[in-house]
């Protein structure tokens, strides 16, 4: 089977430092790939690259062994994704958003009460499924953006600091969702800077400092965060020699 991401020579420069510069990455079927890095290290840049929301100067995107180039529409509802900000229409609550979320990634509308059912209960939006999304804290309009993301099961997801906001219940249920996900054969990339969170999910943790990756991290290493900035203080002088 191919890989659910493959990226070679990912190049889009804006600066000396910022952007891109040959990135190579994988994401398998059934891996959580974790990638981390300091803030402006090039991370949202990449994955919006890789969701053709940034056109890239140089180099390939392959998602399930296509290009992006030629990357049907029916392929595009296979993604699930969350950059930045969760996006919802602020006039409507939460049921009526993920059913137009459904809808919009290609379910059948026969199915579409079932999968938000069903993705409500998985992360435990019931008590909000009338409340406007405009009325939500943070932290569930975070959970709102997730399970849009999620619902119809994508082959491949791309998630951008997807535990920004939640409480302590709500990055166990996201992280229970993604393994089984994962178990399923689906492949994720998760950007985060909770290093001991991303792994007890993560097959494989990189490290990306000025828009390249810089190597990795084991996943049992006892101090996980010492770890990267050793890492990134190397590159960091290596640079400046």
């Amino acid at each position: 089977m191919a890989d659910r991401l493959n990226v070679q020579g990912a190049l889009r420069v804006f600066g000396p430092d910022a952007g891109l510069f040959g990135l190579d990455l994988t994401v398998a079927a059934g891996e959580v790939h974790a990638l981390v890095g300091l803030n402006g290290a090039g991370k949202t840049t990449l994955m919006r690259a890789i969701l053709g929301m940034l056109r890239l100067t140089g180099g390939s995107v392959e998602i399930d062994g296509v290009p992006l180039a030629r990357l049907s529409n029916d392929a595009w509802r296979r993604v699930g994704h969350l950059i930045e900000h969760p996006f919802a229409y602020p006039e409507l609550n939460t049921r009526t958003n993920l059913a137009l979320a459904a809808r919009l990634n290609g379910l059948e509308p026969s199915n579409v009460r079932d999968a938000v059912d069903a993705v409500i209960a998985e992360l435990d939006l019931s008590r909000y499924t009338a409340v406007t999304a405009r009325r939500l804290s943070q932290g569930n309009r975070q959970r709102l953006g997730l399970a849009a993301a999620l619902q119809h099961h994508p082959t491949l997801i791309v998630l951008d600091e997807p535990t920004n906001a939640l409480d302590p219940a709500g990055v166990i249920r996201l992280r229970e969702t993604l393994l089984r996900r994962a178990a399923d054969g689906a492949g994720a990339l998760v950007s985060s800077h909770h290093l001991d969170e991303v792994a007890r999910i993560a097959r494989r943790i990189s490290v990306l400092n000025h828009g390249q990756i810089i190597g990795a991290l084991e996943t049992d290493m006892p101090d996980l965060e010492r770890a990267f900035f050793d890492l990134v203080r190397a590159d960091d002088e290596q640079r400046r020699s």
